[in-house]
């Protein structure tokens, strides 16, 4: 009778293939948090060095680590140093530059001022006219009774030859804009000729204005007349004494270069 042959019991082994493409996720995942710390660094010739030796280790070609540019990196960083220095130095130049044409606007504005401000004194109007130079702009105001009879917006015949001085200074300063403005109380008008004190102040404005560009000297490109009625008081409406400052004409040489970081004094005219 033939002998069986005695069969040993066979042991499995669990199927461990996945722990190698694991094992290669966890070194390219290694890799990346390198190359993330070495791109937080600033020495740059390291990590094109580190990202060289990454490509080579792990033989991938033209991998996540082949971070190349058309210049070294290097020389990226030093145009980038140069291009900052020169952004710098422009922007110095231009605020000097600015400097320089605001100092020689205060300059100019004050020297305009200053020629008003004796026309007024020889001329005795003092009582009539007033200037002052603020951060905006310099303002030469006239009162109505200087120019107009009351209700009317017609320039006095002999107070063309104000308007007339006036345009021969401002042709001097041929660039800067100028804003003719007209104002008046809060009294209603009360006559046929104007339906409200927004038309009589346009009208006297815009009157002055034309007096004015009658010298040819000045470009009308450069002159604006506006109208504010009775709603730009400098002084209370309830005396007569202010509704008389309240009625006037502005003519308003306007700045081109305003510095606020340096505060320029208010100056007006001393009577």
């Amino acid at each position: 009778m033939a002998k069986k042959t005695r069969h040993e019991p066979h042991e499995e082994h669990a199927d461990e293939s996945w722990l190698l493409p694991y094992a290669d996720l966890l070194t390219l995942l290694l890799a990346l948090f390198i190359v993330l710390y070495s791109m937080s660094a600033t020495d740059a010739k390291k990590f094109e060095e580190m990202s060289q030796a990454f490509n080579n280790a792990l033989s991938t070609g033209n991998g996540v680590l082949n971070f190349r540019s058309n210049l070294p990196m290097d020389k990226n960083m030093d145009q980038g140093k140069k291009d900052t220095q020169e952004s710098i130095v422009t922007n110095n130049n231009d605020k000097k530059q600015k400097a320089q044409l605001a100092k020689q606007e205060q300059e100019d504005l004050e020297k305009l001022k200053k020629q008003l401000d004796q026309y007024i004194k020889t001329n005795g109007l003092t009582n009539q006219l007033d200037t002052k130079l603020n951060q905006s702009q310099l303002t030469i105001t006239i009162s109505d009774n200087a120019l107009f009879a009351s209700g009317s917006a017609q320039v006095k015949p002999e107070s063309r030859q104000l308007a007339l001085a006036i345009s021969s200074m401002l042709q001097q300063f041929p660039t800067y804009d100028v804003v003719v403005s007209g104002h008046t109380d809060n009294m209603p008008i009360s006559n046929s000729e104007y339906a409200s004190n927004w038309d009589l102040s346009s009208n006297r404005a815009l009157n002055f204005l034309k007096i004015l560009l009658t010298n040819k000297q000045l470009d009308p490109a450069k002159f604006t007349s506006t109208a504010f009625g009775e709603f730009r008081p400098v002084a209370s409406n309830d005396t007569a004494a202010g509704r008389a400052k309240n009625r006037r004409v502005e003519v308003s040489i306007i700045r081109k270069y305003q510095d606020t970081s340096e505060q320029i004094p208010v100056t007006t005219n001393k009577k």
